[in-house]
């Protein structure tokens, strides 16, 4: 158990770098914004890890669903 929790983390803690990466690096802004909720989606999956499940939950409603609604109601 402990071994599969320790791959998880480094895989979710990838998956948040890389995307955070993507969202500064990218020029168009649509890749951008979903660079963006992808890495929110990998701090929450870190937030389940560390066995806080409502900051992950409120970390997906409100960031994650923040972004996308924000994105679809000003930049398109």
């Amino acid at each position: 158990v402990v071994m599969a929790e320790i791959i998880l983390f480094y895989f979710l803690a990838a998956v948040t770098v890389a995307t955070a990466v993507g969202v500064v690096m990218n020029e168009n802004p649509l890749l951008c914004a979903l660079y963006l909720v992808l890495s929110m989606l990998g701090v929450a999956g870190l937030f389940f890890l560390l066995q806080a499940p409502f900051v992950g939950a409120v970390q997906i409603m409100v960031y994650a669903g923040a972004v996308m609604v924000l994105f679809v109601l000003v930049l398109m």
